[in-house]
């Protein structure tokens, strides 16, 4: 397996599919990081030279923000919104949708996948 990143990426896949596994980078960015490094984007991970590994490894790291600094980039500006109050702060603070979603249904995701239903408020008559 290619390390790139602290991030193993898998070697039997193109190189743009293998390095969306690093988090922060899509497949669109990963095309773009490969033109920018003269690297073919049907190549196979594992039969890249030490070279292109390094030239991908440089580039990433001067240019982009991924892994471990993006996610508390991340995780501070949610921070700042919950501290200023304000109203995406405050979804963010209940677990709810931040971004105008309706909530009658459909934001099961966000609320931990809860199920409650309510039956018609007619008890069964038990059997005897």
């Amino acid at each position: 397996m290619v390390r790139i990143c602290n991030v193993n990426i898998p070697d039997n896949k193109p190189v743009y599919v293998s390095l969306s596994y690093i988090y922060g980078i899509g497949q669109s960015l990963a095309k773009k990081i490969l033109n920018t490094a003269n690297i073919d984007m049907q190549k196979k991970t594992k039969d890249l030279s030490a070279a292109e590994i390094g030239r991908l490894q440089e580039i990433i790291d001067n240019n982009y923000k991924i892994e471990g600094d993006l996610r508390r980039e991340i995780q501070a500006n949610t921070r700042r919104l919950k501290d200023i109050n304000a109203y995406r702060g405050i979804r963010h603070a209940r677990k709810l949708p931040v971004r105008g979603q309706r909530t009658k249904t459909n934001s099961r995701t966000v609320r931990g996948n809860v199920r409650r239903t309510v039956g018609s408020g007619k008890r069964k008559l038990e059997l005897k």
